[in-house]
């Protein structure tokens, strides 16, 4: 026992290590182990304590924070209601905001749909009247043109006909010719007629007197191209003598031979077919227009030469009414006497028409009095005083007669 005690202290007694020069034994290992328990044990006691004291202060912390954070939900929490309820108030004014923009704008877009729709049909409308005018005016544009290409062809074809002489000529003769003819009878008129010289004028017209009047178509187309043509004052001057001239000599050519003393008229007409040429003629060149009046020479225009054969008509006429006044006074006078006949006659008719009136009144009269004689008897009524017979009834009622009076002479 001892002796285990003995080496129980003698394990104590051991050196463990050495701590610098201080031997460190078992038993002081024990020791400092013990002494560093219990401070540990003391330093868990302080902590403990202390960590006790500070949880309490920390669970009324945390219980005050609860309070605070109770408080706060609450008042979140009623927030939050308030904000709900606000939010499904403005959820209901924003459907209904919303319903009512889209029927404002449903009723808008029908509008808008329904005037585009008018403004479209009636554009289409108008597009459809202006391609119908468009395609009108184009026919009348073709046509236009085509009227164009074919008065174009006539122009240069007149054109042609009128560079030459003797084309110029035929064509101013036919226009005299038509225009004679359309304003005077057959008979009336003459185209080449031969005079006793020997001349042929180019037509002749027979007045009351039986002296033909001479018409001579004379076309100074040349001259007169050559004075449009002219651009200087000389060419101007060279063109006007030289119309001046050409006009000048027709007028002497017609003056010299169909203007015959005793067998034609004291005057002949020459027939400028053209309405340009004559006016240029008669504004430019009026001493031409006053030596050719005094030469017994009228220069005529188209237009003029039907107002003269319009009073060369009239003329006729006249002369042929004076003619014929014996035979119209004779036709006057027994027209008078046919006329007497009729009077005659016609009173010879009222004569009978009166005649057959009476006899109408009196068998009226016996009929009135037949029907009296039958009343008389249908009523047993013989008694033999009659009443005096009453009118006939065609006069009783205002009938009117046929002829109430008779009809005098000269009416």
């Amino acid at each position: 026992m001892r002796t285990g005690e003995s080496g129980r202290r003698a394990g104590m007694n051991e050196i463990i290590f050495m701590l610098g020069d201080w031997p460190v034994r078992s038993i002081d290992a024990l020791i400092g182990f013990g002494v560093l328990v219990l401070i540990l044990l003391i330093a868990i006691a302080v902590v403990i304590a202390r960590s006790g004291r500070r949880g309490a202060e920390l669970a009324m912390a945390h219980a005050i924070r609860a309070d605070e954070l109770e408080e706060r939900l609450s008042q979140v929490l009623h927030a939050q209601s308030e904000a709900a309820g606000r939010a499904d108030a403005m959820t209901q004014a924003l459907a209904g905001r919303q319903a009512e923009m889209a029927r404002a704008v449903n009723e808008r877009l029908d509008s808008v749909t329904h005037r585009v729709g008018q403004s479209m049909e009636h554009s289409t409308r108008n597009t459809m009247e202006s391609l119908r005018a468009l395609h009108e005016r184009l026919g009348i544009i073709d046509n236009a043109h085509k009227n164009l290409t074919d008065l174009t062809t006539q122009v240069t074809t007149l054109r042609d006909v009128l560079a030459n002489k003797q084309s110029r000529g035929a064509f101013g003769q036919a226009r005299m010719e038509a225009i004679v003819q359309d304003g005077l009878p057959k008979g009336a008129y003459e185209f080449q007629f031969t005079l006793s010289t020997g001349k042929r004028p180019d037509c002749v017209v027979f007045l009351p007197d039986q002296r033909p009047l001479c018409i001579d178509a004379k076309f100074p187309l040349e001259a007169m191209t050559a004075l449009h043509d002219a651009r200087t004052d000389e060419e101007k001057r060279l063109a006007t003598q030289r119309l001046r001239g050409d006009v000048m000599k027709h007028v002497s050519d017609i003056a010299e031979k169909y203007l015959v003393t005793g067998e034609t008229q004291e005057m002949a007409l020459m027939f400028v077919p053209s309405e340009s040429v004559y006016a240029e003629i008669h504004d430019g060149f009026d001493d031409v227009i006053q030596k050719a009046y005094r030469a017994k020479v009228v220069l005529v225009s188209p237009s003029l030469l039907m107002l003269a054969i319009q009073v060369m008509q009239q003329i006729m006429k006249d002369a042929r009414m004076r003619d014929a006044a014996d035979q119209i006074q004779t036709e006057v006078i027994k027209l008078g006497d046919d006329l007497g006949r009729l009077r005659e006659r016609v009173l010879k008719l009222q004569k009978h028409f009166a005649d057959a009136n009476e006899d109408v009144r009196q068998i009226l009269i016996s009929a009135d009095k037949i029907e009296k004689r039958a009343g008389r008897i249908e009523e047993l009524d013989f008694s033999k005083t009659e009443a005096p017979a009453e009118g006939p009834r065609l006069v009783a009622t205002g009938a009117p007669e046929l002829f109430p009076r008779k009809l005098q002479a000269g009416e």
